[in-house]
């Protein structure tokens, strides 16, 4: 474990002496923007430990991603090197088709306090839905990113974290009957938690749990995305996506192309940086 390899692996070079607010905002934008949010290894064969050394020699030296468990274990590892004070939490994400939160909890995320101010860090969400900042952890304020509002709201000592959509302009689709087209306001429901510190350990049954259980979109879908510099790449099967935020007023552009089998494995590489040891099955 070496705070320098992990900030080489995250292309940070910045000055660290003070665990404060902009040191945290700065490293977590690198680690969002060079570190995919992928499960990959469940669709090549690959076991996921949720041991630290495993996670940290499966991103920072095999340079790979990995889902909320893994990437975020990381970054709780690397912030309390630093000094953070940095918690475990878990959250139980929102499933659009049920209308409902999950049962148990499948969804692990940080809580960073500094200065006694209380922040939400979360490199684990991927897709359009991942922040790039910490949210302050206040109920009721919108909080504006680069990808969109945030917003955390409170009841009876359960959080609720939720996003603003965006209207999304796909070229191919210009007459919008793309079925993902949300309207601009519509709220995105994202998951609830508490704030009750939880362990890694919290977390293998659920971990053990996903790799086999055919229920979950996880095993459904080959999924890797990536947040860059003004949107996100996103490969999902055999689809890939270039969203570019706030492409114009409240509106995101989004290219789509599907690809073929051997196109994933050069997309991977030269989007996201990812040479897989053994064969991804989209």
């Amino acid at each position: 474990m070496n705070i320098q390899e992990y900030f080489g692996r995250i292309s940070y070079n910045k000055p660290h002496k003070d665990a404060d607010l902009q040191t945290l905002t700065a490293i977590f934008r690198h680690h969002v923007q060079t570190i995919p949010f992928e499960n990959l290894s469940m669709h090549c064969g690959e076991a996921i430990e949720l041991d630290l050394q495993s996670t940290y020699n499966k991103i920072v030296r095999k340079k790979r991603g990995g889902w909320c468990m893994e990437v975020n274990h990381l970054l709780f590892w690397a912030l309390q090197e630093l000094g953070y004070d940095v918690c475990i939490l878990g959250g139980n994400s929102y499933e659009p088709a049920e209308k409902g939160y999950t049962a148990e909890i499948n969804h692990l995320l940080l809580k960073v306090v500094i200065k006694g101010e209380p922040y939400i860090v979360d490199a684990g969400f991927g897709g359009a839905y991942q922040m790039w900042q910490p949210l302050m952890l206040i109920s009721g304020k919108d909080q504006l990113q680069v990808p969109g509002i945030f917003r955390l709201m409170e009841d009876n000592g359960t959080w609720y974290l939720e996003k603003v959509k965006r209207n999304h302009y796909i070229p191919e689709h210009c007459d919008n009957d793309f079925p993902h087209t949300p309207e601009a306001g519509n709220i995105r429901k994202m998951y609830r938690f508490t704030l009750e510190p939880r362990h890694i350990d919290d977390f293998q049954e659920l971990n053990a749990h996903l790799q086999v259980s055919p229920d979950n979109i996880l095993q459904k879908k080959s999924i890797c995305s990536l947040q860059t510099s003004n949107g996100l790449l996103a490969l999902v099967g055999w689809t890939f996506t270039d969203m570019k935020y706030n492409y114009t007023e409240d509106t995101d552009l989004i290219n789509i192309t599907t690809l073929t089998d051997e196109e994933v494995e050069k997309t991977l590489k030269d989007k996201f940086n990812i040479v897989l040891e053994n064969k991804l099955v989209p």
